[in-house]
Protein backbone atom coordinates (compact mmCIF):
# COMPACT_ATOMS: atom_id res chain seq x y z
CA UNK A 1 0.00 0.00 0.00
CA UNK A 2 1.15 3.53 -0.74
CA UNK A 3 0.70 4.70 2.86
CA UNK A 4 3.07 1.96 4.09
CA UNK A 5 5.59 2.89 1.40
CA UNK A 6 5.46 6.61 2.31
CA UNK A 7 6.09 5.73 5.96
CA UNK A 8 8.99 3.48 4.98
CA UNK A 9 10.48 6.28 2.85
CA UNK A 10 10.15 8.74 5.73
CA UNK A 11 11.79 6.32 8.17
CA UNK A 12 14.63 5.63 5.74
CA UNK A 13 15.42 9.35 5.55
CA UNK A 14 15.16 9.66 9.33
CA UNK A 15 17.41 6.66 10.06
CA UNK A 16 20.01 7.05 7.34
CA UNK A 17 20.14 10.73 6.61
CA UNK A 18 20.71 11.88 3.04
CA UNK A 19 19.79 9.30 0.37
CA UNK A 20 19.58 9.54 -3.41
CA UNK A 21 16.44 8.70 -5.37
CA UNK A 22 18.03 5.53 -6.87
CA UNK A 23 19.05 4.37 -3.37
CA UNK A 24 15.54 4.92 -2.07
CA UNK A 25 14.07 3.14 -5.09
CA UNK A 26 16.32 0.12 -4.46
CA UNK A 27 15.36 -0.04 -0.77
CA UNK A 28 11.64 0.28 -1.47
CA UNK A 29 11.73 -1.95 -4.57
CA UNK A 30 10.00 0.67 -6.74
CA UNK A 31 10.99 2.85 -9.68
CA UNK A 32 12.85 6.16 -9.32
CA UNK A 33 9.80 7.91 -10.80
CA UNK A 34 7.68 6.48 -7.97
CA UNK A 35 10.18 7.85 -5.44
CA UNK A 36 9.84 11.32 -6.97
CA UNK A 37 6.05 11.12 -6.63
CA UNK A 38 6.29 9.88 -3.05
CA UNK A 39 8.71 12.65 -2.07
CA UNK A 40 6.31 15.20 -3.51
CA UNK A 41 3.44 13.62 -1.53
CA UNK A 42 5.44 13.88 1.71
CA UNK A 43 6.23 17.54 1.07
CA UNK A 44 2.57 18.33 0.32
CA UNK A 45 1.57 16.63 3.59
CA UNK A 46 3.93 18.90 5.55
CA UNK A 47 7.00 16.69 6.00
CA UNK A 48 10.11 18.92 5.67
CA UNK A 49 12.05 17.00 2.99
CA UNK A 50 15.01 18.88 1.54
CA UNK A 51 16.62 18.17 -1.86
CA UNK A 52 20.39 18.77 -2.07
CA UNK A 53 21.76 19.07 -5.58
CA UNK A 54 25.18 18.11 -6.89
CA UNK A 55 27.34 14.93 -6.85
CA UNK A 56 26.90 14.52 -3.08
CA UNK A 57 23.24 15.48 -3.17
CA UNK A 58 20.07 13.62 -2.39
CA UNK A 59 17.02 13.89 -0.19
CA UNK A 60 17.13 14.50 3.57
CA UNK A 61 14.87 15.66 6.37
CA UNK A 62 15.23 19.11 7.85
CA UNK A 63 17.64 19.10 10.79
CA UNK A 64 15.91 18.20 14.04
CA UNK A 65 12.79 16.70 12.47
CA UNK A 66 11.76 13.26 13.73
CA UNK A 67 8.52 11.39 13.11
CA UNK A 68 6.76 9.51 15.90
CA UNK A 69 4.71 7.33 13.53
CA UNK A 70 6.58 4.22 14.56
CA UNK A 71 3.87 1.85 15.81
CA UNK A 72 4.37 -1.76 14.71
CA UNK A 73 1.60 -3.70 13.01
CA UNK A 74 0.95 -7.28 14.12
CA UNK A 75 2.74 -8.64 11.04
CA UNK A 76 5.76 -6.37 11.58
CA UNK A 77 6.05 -7.32 15.25
CA UNK A 78 5.98 -11.01 14.34
CA UNK A 79 8.51 -10.52 11.55
CA UNK A 80 11.05 -9.05 13.99
CA UNK A 81 11.71 -12.58 15.27
CA UNK A 82 13.28 -13.24 11.85
CA UNK A 83 15.49 -10.15 12.01
CA UNK A 84 18.67 -12.25 12.04
CA UNK A 85 17.61 -14.28 9.01
CA UNK A 86 16.56 -11.99 6.13
CA UNK A 87 16.77 -14.83 3.60
CA UNK A 88 14.24 -17.03 5.42
CA UNK A 89 12.04 -13.98 6.00
CA UNK A 90 12.05 -13.36 2.25
CA UNK A 91 11.19 -17.03 1.60
CA UNK A 92 8.19 -16.67 3.89
CA UNK A 93 7.02 -13.56 2.01
CA UNK A 94 7.89 -11.30 4.96
CA UNK A 95 10.88 -9.48 3.48
CA UNK A 96 9.24 -6.04 3.01
CA UNK A 97 7.35 -6.40 6.31
CA UNK A 98 10.57 -7.16 8.19
CA UNK A 99 12.39 -4.22 6.58
CA UNK A 100 9.61 -1.81 7.61
CA UNK A 101 9.51 -3.22 11.16
CA UNK A 102 13.27 -2.73 11.54
CA UNK A 103 13.01 0.83 10.29
CA UNK A 104 10.25 1.60 12.78
CA UNK A 105 12.15 0.02 15.65
CA UNK A 106 15.32 1.96 14.85
CA UNK A 107 13.37 5.21 14.50
CA UNK A 108 11.84 4.72 17.96
CA UNK A 109 15.23 4.22 19.63
CA UNK A 110 17.38 7.00 21.09
CA UNK A 111 20.36 8.03 18.96
CA UNK A 112 23.02 5.89 20.65
CA UNK A 113 21.12 2.54 20.67
CA UNK A 114 19.95 3.22 17.11
CA UNK A 115 23.57 3.68 16.00
CA UNK A 116 24.46 0.46 17.83
CA UNK A 117 21.88 -1.51 15.82
CA UNK A 118 23.48 -0.21 12.61
CA UNK A 119 26.92 -1.37 13.80
CA UNK A 120 25.59 -4.85 14.60
CA UNK A 121 23.96 -5.03 11.16
CA UNK A 122 27.25 -4.05 9.51
CA UNK A 123 29.40 -6.52 11.46
CA UNK A 124 27.31 -9.70 11.86
CA UNK A 125 25.56 -11.74 9.21
CA UNK A 126 23.72 -15.07 9.44
CA UNK A 127 23.94 -17.32 6.37
CA UNK A 128 21.66 -20.29 7.06
CA UNK A 129 22.19 -22.60 4.02
CA UNK A 130 24.96 -25.20 4.08
CA UNK A 131 28.05 -24.98 1.86
CA UNK A 132 28.21 -26.44 -1.65
CA UNK A 133 24.48 -27.06 -1.93
CA UNK A 134 21.87 -25.06 -3.76
CA UNK A 135 18.86 -24.08 -1.69
CA UNK A 136 15.77 -26.23 -2.13
CA UNK A 137 13.12 -24.65 -4.37
CA UNK A 138 10.15 -23.86 -2.13
CA UNK A 139 7.45 -22.35 -4.37
CA UNK A 140 4.70 -23.37 -1.93
CA UNK A 141 6.31 -22.03 1.24
CA UNK A 142 4.29 -18.79 1.38
CA UNK A 143 0.83 -20.43 1.18
CA UNK A 144 1.91 -23.13 3.63
CA UNK A 145 3.06 -20.44 6.06
CA UNK A 146 -0.26 -18.64 5.58
CA UNK A 147 -2.12 -21.84 6.47
CA UNK A 148 0.05 -22.17 9.60
CA UNK A 149 -0.78 -18.59 10.66
CA UNK A 150 -4.50 -18.96 10.00
CA UNK A 151 -4.78 -22.55 11.30
CA UNK A 152 -6.42 -23.74 8.12
CA UNK A 153 -6.43 -27.29 6.75
CA UNK A 154 -4.19 -27.83 3.72
CA UNK A 155 -4.85 -30.18 0.82
CA UNK A 156 -1.40 -31.21 -0.38
CA UNK A 157 0.07 -33.19 -3.25
CA UNK A 158 3.38 -34.55 -1.95
CA UNK A 159 6.23 -36.55 -3.50
CA UNK A 160 7.67 -39.34 -1.35
CA UNK A 161 10.49 -41.66 -2.35
CA UNK A 162 7.86 -44.41 -2.73
CA UNK A 163 5.59 -42.30 -4.92
CA UNK A 164 3.20 -39.36 -4.85
CA UNK A 165 0.38 -38.99 -2.30
CA UNK A 166 -2.51 -36.63 -1.54
CA UNK A 167 -2.99 -35.63 2.07
CA UNK A 168 -5.13 -33.33 4.22
CA UNK A 169 -2.79 -31.67 6.68
CA UNK A 170 -3.31 -29.55 9.76
CA UNK A 171 -0.12 -27.45 9.61
CA UNK A 172 1.37 -26.59 13.00
CA UNK A 173 4.70 -24.95 12.14
CA UNK A 174 7.59 -24.54 9.74
CA UNK A 175 11.25 -25.20 10.55
CA UNK A 176 14.43 -24.14 8.75
CA UNK A 177 17.21 -26.69 9.30
CA UNK A 178 20.56 -26.38 7.51
CA UNK A 179 19.02 -24.28 4.76
CA UNK A 180 16.14 -26.75 4.22
CA UNK A 181 12.52 -25.90 5.05
CA UNK A 182 10.23 -28.45 6.73
CA UNK A 183 6.56 -28.48 7.67
CA UNK A 184 5.32 -30.11 10.88
CA UNK A 185 1.67 -31.12 10.54
CA UNK A 186 -1.01 -33.33 12.02
CA UNK A 187 -2.28 -36.14 9.79
CA UNK A 188 -4.98 -38.37 11.26
CA UNK A 189 -3.96 -37.33 14.80
CA UNK A 190 -0.29 -38.23 14.14
CA UNK A 191 2.53 -35.71 13.92
CA UNK A 192 4.48 -35.86 10.64
CA UNK A 193 7.36 -33.87 9.15
CA UNK A 194 7.38 -32.96 5.46
CA UNK A 195 10.22 -31.52 3.37
CA UNK A 196 8.83 -28.34 1.85
CA UNK A 197 10.51 -28.72 -1.55
CA UNK A 198 8.64 -32.00 -2.15
CA UNK A 199 5.21 -30.38 -2.19
CA UNK A 200 3.92 -30.48 -5.77
CA UNK A 201 0.75 -28.49 -5.04
CA UNK A 202 -1.06 -27.08 -2.00
CA UNK A 203 -4.54 -25.67 -1.50
CA UNK A 204 -5.66 -23.72 1.55
CA UNK A 205 -9.18 -24.76 2.54
CA UNK A 206 -11.79 -22.79 4.48
CA UNK A 207 -11.72 -25.36 7.29
CA UNK A 208 -10.18 -24.02 10.50
CA UNK A 209 -8.68 -26.44 13.03
CA UNK A 210 -7.68 -26.15 16.69
CA UNK A 211 -4.02 -26.54 17.58
CA UNK A 212 -3.22 -29.18 20.19
CA UNK A 213 -2.88 -27.17 23.42
CA UNK A 214 0.21 -29.06 24.59
CA UNK A 215 2.11 -28.88 21.28
CA UNK A 216 5.40 -26.94 21.31
CA UNK A 217 7.19 -26.70 17.97
CA UNK A 218 10.72 -26.29 19.34
CA UNK A 219 10.35 -29.20 21.78
CA UNK A 220 8.87 -31.45 19.09
CA UNK A 221 11.67 -30.64 16.65
CA UNK A 222 14.40 -31.29 19.23
CA UNK A 223 12.93 -34.67 20.14
CA UNK A 224 12.27 -35.56 16.49
CA UNK A 225 15.86 -34.70 15.54
CA UNK A 226 17.20 -36.81 18.40
CA UNK A 227 15.11 -39.81 17.30
CA UNK A 228 16.32 -39.40 13.72
CA UNK A 229 19.96 -39.31 14.82
CA UNK A 230 19.46 -42.39 17.00
CA UNK A 231 17.84 -44.24 14.09
CA UNK A 232 20.63 -43.25 11.71
CA UNK A 233 23.45 -44.39 14.02
CA UNK A 234 23.01 -48.15 13.71
CA UNK A 235 26.42 -49.27 14.92
CA UNK A 236 29.94 -48.39 16.00
CA UNK A 237 33.12 -48.70 13.96
CA UNK A 238 36.60 -49.13 15.37
CA UNK A 239 38.83 -46.87 13.29
CA UNK A 240 42.54 -46.00 13.25
CA UNK A 241 43.19 -42.41 12.28
CA UNK A 242 46.32 -40.65 11.08
CA UNK A 243 47.08 -37.16 12.43
CA UNK A 244 45.54 -35.67 9.28
CA UNK A 245 42.38 -37.82 9.60
CA UNK A 246 42.04 -36.63 13.19
CA UNK A 247 41.76 -33.08 11.87
CA UNK A 248 39.29 -34.16 9.19
CA UNK A 249 37.00 -36.21 11.42
CA UNK A 250 35.02 -33.32 13.00
CA UNK A 251 34.47 -31.81 9.54
CA UNK A 252 33.35 -35.11 8.00
CA UNK A 253 31.33 -36.53 10.91
CA UNK A 254 30.29 -33.43 12.90
CA UNK A 255 29.57 -33.83 16.60
CA UNK A 256 29.96 -37.64 16.41
CA UNK A 257 33.51 -37.20 15.11
CA UNK A 258 34.38 -34.65 17.79
CA UNK A 259 33.07 -36.90 20.57
CA UNK A 260 34.94 -39.91 19.15
CA UNK A 261 38.23 -37.99 19.28
CA UNK A 262 37.60 -36.94 22.89
CA UNK A 263 37.59 -40.61 23.95
CA UNK A 264 40.46 -41.71 21.66
CA UNK A 265 43.26 -43.88 22.97
CA UNK A 266 46.89 -42.85 23.21
CA UNK A 267 48.64 -42.16 19.86
CA UNK A 268 51.16 -44.71 18.61
CA UNK A 269 54.71 -43.85 17.51
CA UNK A 270 53.37 -42.50 14.18
CA UNK A 271 50.70 -40.38 15.84
CA UNK A 272 47.76 -42.64 14.82
CA UNK A 273 44.93 -43.11 17.34
CA UNK A 274 42.06 -45.57 17.62
CA UNK A 275 38.48 -44.30 18.08
CA UNK A 276 34.97 -45.69 18.49
CA UNK A 277 32.91 -43.92 15.82
CA UNK A 278 29.07 -44.12 15.55
CA UNK A 279 28.08 -44.96 11.96
CA UNK A 280 24.90 -45.29 9.95
CA UNK A 281 23.78 -48.33 7.94
CA UNK A 282 26.65 -50.23 6.33
CA UNK A 283 26.10 -48.86 2.81
CA UNK A 284 26.18 -45.30 4.13
CA UNK A 285 29.08 -45.97 6.51
CA UNK A 286 31.26 -47.29 3.67
CA UNK A 287 30.82 -44.08 1.68
CA UNK A 288 31.36 -41.88 4.72
CA UNK A 289 34.55 -43.66 5.82
CA UNK A 290 36.02 -43.72 2.33
CA UNK A 291 36.04 -39.93 2.38
CA UNK A 292 38.95 -40.20 4.82
CA UNK A 293 40.94 -41.97 2.10
CA UNK A 294 44.21 -43.62 3.07
CA UNK A 295 44.36 -41.61 6.30
CA UNK A 296 42.10 -44.11 8.10
CA UNK A 297 41.83 -47.86 8.62
CA UNK A 298 38.65 -49.59 9.78
CA UNK A 299 39.49 -52.35 12.25
CA UNK A 300 35.95 -53.54 12.90
CA UNK A 301 33.33 -54.76 12.92
CA UNK A 302 34.53 -57.47 10.49
CA UNK A 303 31.56 -57.12 8.10
CA UNK A 304 32.21 -53.38 7.69
CA UNK A 305 35.92 -53.97 7.09
CA UNK A 306 35.08 -56.60 4.43
CA UNK A 307 32.60 -54.25 2.76
CA UNK A 308 35.25 -51.53 2.57
CA UNK A 309 37.80 -53.99 1.15
CA UNK A 310 35.36 -55.11 -1.56
CA UNK A 311 34.46 -51.52 -2.40
CA UNK A 312 38.07 -50.34 -2.83
CA UNK A 313 39.19 -53.49 -4.68
CA UNK A 314 36.75 -52.93 -7.55
CA UNK A 315 38.23 -49.61 -8.74
CA UNK A 316 41.74 -50.91 -8.01
CA UNK A 317 41.17 -53.83 -10.40
CA UNK A 318 39.57 -51.52 -12.94
CA UNK A 319 42.47 -49.08 -12.98
CA UNK A 320 45.04 -51.87 -13.06
CA UNK A 321 43.84 -52.72 -16.60
CA UNK A 322 44.59 -50.72 -19.70
CA UNK A 323 41.61 -48.66 -20.80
Amino acid sequence: MRADRLLSLLLLLQNRGRMTAPDLAAELEVSVRTVYRDIEALIVSGVPVRADRGPAGGYRLMDGYRTRLTGLTDAEAGALFLAGAPGPARDLGLGPVLATAQLKLRAALPAEPAARTRLVEERFHLDAPAWFRDADPVPHLAPVAQAVWEQRVLRAHYRRWRGEVHRELRPLGVVLKGGIWYLVALVDEALRTYRMSRFLAVEITDEVFARPPAFELAAYWTESSRRLEDACHQGTAQVRLSPRAQRLLPMQFGAAGTQALETAGEPDHEGWVQVELPVEAQAVAVGDLLRLGTEAEVLGPPELRRALAETVSAPADRYAREP
